[in-house]
């Protein structure tokens, strides 16, 4: 799912997890710390600058059975709206 980046979701998200000038794995290693702490059907906002993150994201989201609400690119700023599953 692609939104523009301007539009900002309406998402009630209870944790952000901000990758901002990390490279892979980092990114998905630091997601998956991350939603060890989180419970079903929380929401996850991962704002990333690394573009692997926009195949990274989805198959890690798809392989742990999480949904992504939201992607987002704009300037080289990647942002993921994540529900947890």
């Amino acid at each position: 799912m692609t939104n523009t980046a301007d539009s900002q979701p309406g998402f009630d998200v209870q944790v952000e997890l901000d990758t901002t000038g990390l490279y892979c794995p980092e990114p998905i290693m630091l997601m998956h710390n991350k939603v060890r702490d989180m419970k079903t059907g929380d929401i996850l906002k991962v704002v990333a600058t690394d573009p692997a993150t926009t195949r990274d994201v989805p198959k890690f989201c798809s392989f742990l059975g999480h949904e992504l609400l939201s992607q987002q690119e704009s300037n080289g700023r990647y942002l993921y709206f994540i529900r947890l599953g």
